[in-house]
């Protein structure tokens, strides 16, 4: 196959855009829309330039080194005991992030069908996992993947014309978008906004998916530049798609209300009428089934290039961690209490994303600042600015969040008499 051939089908930052346009940015967003209007638009805004920065790195390191995130940050420690340290908790981190993040997607391909057919999603957690393990399994699965994300942005097309057919105040979109406001009880909100947008385990995905499409091209500049606006063009569609979803909440359902993950489905009603559950059911199997693929096949990726094993679907270690992101995610989705709503649980996986973002953060600054790997392709001075700035933000946001939820649980902000 040619390189130019390779590079006329879907680039790896459209496969990054949807997976992070999942289950979860629909439900997070939503409930971001309904709960606060307009006021954390920023939120998104900020994710959006955190993810272009972050993506841009990886990419990057794919096609210059020909490798993933997960092999360059093993080749960068000569010293055994700091090269297992960093080897464990990168693991540890993408393994609990991942497992937690494909509990979310099964959970809203689940829920989809759910919607569809009037039953429980717990009826179809077991199918669903078993038809992505199967799909990974076959090591066929590029075809089945560009289907799923047309279906992806079919339906998110279909938010981004809602938004426009509702007639949002444009006033107030542009100032949730520019003024960073945080009302209370929204720094949750804030943290699931950042971690369905700037997924971790896409960064492992991004740099291993490039060094496929691009590492092996003579022509680097060239290579860098396809890479980039394939990148670029790709999450700034997916920050529309995300930011969309949140203006139609908020006309749909009213600033302080909190829906359900079926209701959400209301807000194509202006330009879908009756057909609306349908489509939206659809379309969250799609967006579901999407990143249940991607999110076990990126932890493949960063676990064998963090051990040195073979980065291919047919080796058993390589299918072992997949298998194991599967198996855990559907017994997560099994053991959550069927009383509360599966919106829960899926905000619960954006969280736990946004928590493990700054580690992960941390080590790729690291790597792309190593002259021997990156040579003169390394972050320059603006780069290292932009990734340290969006860094702090994430620990702030991060650290705030973790506060109040256990300042929360032990009584210490009950409100004075």
């Amino acid at each position: 196959m040619t390189e130019t051939t390779k590079q006329r089908k879907f680039g790896p930052g459209f496969l990054v855009a949807a997976a992070f346009v999942g289950p979860g940015t629909i439900a997070t967003a939503s409930k971001a829309g309904s709960a606060f209007g307009y006021t954390l638009l920023w939120a998104v805004l900020f994710s959006v330039l955190a993810t272009l920065i972050l993506q841009e790195m990886t990419a990057r390191l794919g096609v210059v080194t020909n490798q993933g995130l997960g092999a360059s940050l093993r080749s960068i420690f000569s010293n055994p005991v700091l090269r297992i340290g960093t080897v464990a908790l990168v693991i540890m981190a993408i393994l609990f992030g991942n497992t937690a993040y494909q509990a979310g997607n099964i959970t809203g391909a689940a829920s989809g069908l759910g919607d569809l057919f009037s039953l429980n999603f717990k009826w179809f957690v077991v199918p669903i996992g078993l038809l992505a393990w199967l799909l990974l399994m076959s090591g066929r699965i590029s075809i089945i993947q560009n289907v799923l994300i047309v279906l992806v942005f079919f339906m998110s097309a279909l938010f981004v014309l809602a938004a426009i057919v509702v007639r949002p105040n444009l006033g107030q979109i542009f100032q949730g978008s520019l003024i960073p406001t945080v009302p209370a009880d929204a720094w949750i909100s804030i943290l699931a906004l950042i971690g369905t947008t700037v997924v971790p385990y896409n960064l492992f995905l991004h740099s291993s998916a490039a060094a496929t499409n691009w590492g092996d091209s003579q022509e680097r500049t060239k290579s860098l530049r396809a890479a980039r606006w394939d990148s670029h063009c790709s999450i700034l569609v997916g920050g529309l798609i995300t930011a969309s979803i949140l203006i139609t909440a908020s006309v749909a359902f009213g600033q302080g209300e909190q829906k359900k993950l079926v209701e959400i489905a209301k807000q194509l009603e202006p330009i879908l009428g009756s057909a609306s559950p349908w489509v939206f059911g659809v379309g969250m199997f799609a967006a579901g089934l999407t990143s249940a693929i991607t999110a076990p096949l990126a932890a493949a990726y960063a676990t064998s290039g963090c051990l040195g094993w073979n980065s291919k679907v047919g080796d058993i270690r390589f299918r072992a961690v997949f298998t194991a992101v599967i198996l855990f995610g559907m017994i997560t989705c099994l053991a959550f209490n069927s009383g509360k709503s599966p919106t829960q649980l899926i905000i619960v996986a954006q969280l736990a994303n946004g928590l493990l973002l700054p580690i992960v953060a941390i080590f790729l600054l690291i790597v792309m600042n190593n002259s021997k790997l990156l040579g003169e392709y390394k972050n320059g001075w603006l780069a290292n600015l932009s990734g340290f700035a969006l860094l702090a933000v994430t620990l702030l946001i991060g650290g705030n969040s973790i506060f109040k939820a256990i300042s929360a649980t032990l009584g210490l902000f009950s409100t004075p008499a």
